[in-house]
């Protein structure tokens, strides 16, 4: 296991040396929504019943950091290394390509972790949250997490300049995370934009994952589960099927 682990601790290490811009930036951005949303629609919204919707917003906050990340981490370290051409020195020692991927998506998974738990941390003092079941809150984050992960490694694969990265995050990765119901239930919209929603797989990633501290969610945590599972499998699927045929790696 000595190729995987000084992998993950270069990838681990690449994002903590700058975590002022790897994590701190992400949390202020997060905040900076949750100030806005709460104080323009606090009084005037409640989406599940008890719940104000300072704290409905957060645990949607906290998982569209988690997922942005997660595929920020993997997708700019590969794109990097591509680019400067040092990948070559990841690609020439004995490691397997389930190691490489295991290592980019497990340093994903801790690079959301942190940003997820310093906005959990900094919207303390703005909504009581009292998190009723642990353990969804855990496999959503950590299920998220990999699959946003492993979405960055095939973006970072698959695009050979930064512009081809950018329209990746900014014509999948955004529209899918902000209209997931980060800031909305989606029973409030109408029928067309609720089935639309429906086939949205972030948007059972936060649900799934609001669920774990309120005990209510717009759809069952199960089928949230069943949902989330399905698709890591498929997108794990293709990411280790393209690292091992090396495609636009070694070749």
């Amino acid at each position: 296991m000595t190729g995987f682990s000084t992998l993950l601790y270069k990838e681990v290490l690449r994002f903590w040396k700058v975590s002022f811009q790897t994590v701190g930036a992400p949390v202020l951005t997060s905040v900076l929504y949750l100030m806005i949303f709460s104080h323009v629609l606090e009084e005037h919204v409640e989406v599940f019943a008890g719940v104000s919707y300072t704290s409905f917003l957060v645990p949607g906050l906290i998982m569209m950091s988690v997922l942005q990340n997660a595929f920020a981490n993997s997708s700019s370290s590969l794109i990097q290394s591509k680019i400067t051409g040092n990948l070559v020195f990841v690609l020439l020692p004995p490691i397997s390509y389930r190691e490489f991927y295991a290592a980019y998506v497990l340093a994903s998974v801790l690079r959301g972790a942190f940003v997820g738990l310093g906005v959990g941390l900094a919207a303390l003092p703005f909504a009581d949250l009292a998190p009723q079941s642990p353990l969804w809150i855990a496999a959503f984050a950590l299920m998220g997490g990999a699959m946003l992960g492993s979405l960055g490694v095939v973006a970072g694969i698959w695009a050979e300049k930064f512009d081809q990265l950018a329209g990746f995050q900014n014509f999948l990765i955004m529209p899918l995370t902000m209209l997931s119901g980060v800031f909305y239930s989606i029973h409030s919209l109408p029928a067309f934009w609720q089935a639309v929603s429906h086939v949205n797989p972030f948007f059972y990633m936060i649900d799934g994952f609001r669920y774990g501290f309120f005990g209510q969610s717009d759809v069952s945590p199960w089928a949230s589960l069943g949902v989330v599972v399905v698709c890591l499998v498929l997108v794990a699927g293709l990411t280790l099927n393209m690292l091992s045929r090396g495609y636009k790696l070694r070749s």
